[in-house]
């Protein structure tokens, strides 16, 4: 595969790639390569949830979201996610458990999400880093479920998240 290098990022690789369709026509596409997430839904024992309400410069300010982050080189996504549960809501988890993988935006990035639920929660003295406005949000399942429907919570994999959470529950 012929990639010609647009742009190298701390997040992303942006390029342009020769790609052959399942016809066999080769065509020119723009691909952002990225290294992977992991997120994880917080679960407490009385069926809250902890969500960050971060601000996201490219989403137009605040979102509600399950706490996640970019895999490190050579990391797993269960210690991706256990890290990010302690980075930005100050939680470990004694049960950690995968939902799904999902691909983000497909038509145009790589960048896959392991989707994780947490149990089993007990406080840590971490923090956020200090590129990130983060303010921790604890409600009941039932609600943040409702703010998907209702468009107070719009990322997707955090949409997913949450679902597949309250399937795995039922």
């Amino acid at each position: 595969m012929a990639r010609r290098i647009i742009y190298v990022g701390r997040i992303v690789n942006l390029g342009i790639e020769d790609a052959t369709l399942p016809d066999g026509r080769v065509v020119e596409l723009e691909v952002i390569r990225h290294p992977g997430a992991a997120a994880v839904v917080p679960l407490h024992d009385d069926g809250t949830v902890t969500l960050v309400h971060q601000y996201r410069h490219a989403g137009g300010g605040m979102h509600y979201e399950v706490p996640a982050g970019i895999l490190e080189p050579g990391e797993e996504p269960d210690a991706c996610a256990r890290r990010e549960l302690s980075e930005e809501v100050q939680l470990q988890a004694t049960d950690l458990r995968p939902l799904t993988t999902i691909h983000t935006t497909p038509g145009f990035t790589d960048e896959r999400i392991h989707l994780f639920v947490a149990r089993g929660l007990t406080p840590t003295t971490d923090h956020p880093e200090d590129d990130e406005y983060i303010e921790v949000v604890r409600i009941p399942l039932a609600e943040a479920l409702a703010m998907t429907a209702d468009g107070r919570i719009t990322d997707a994999k955090t949409i997913c998240a949450l679902h597949l959470t309250a399937t795995a529950m039922s």
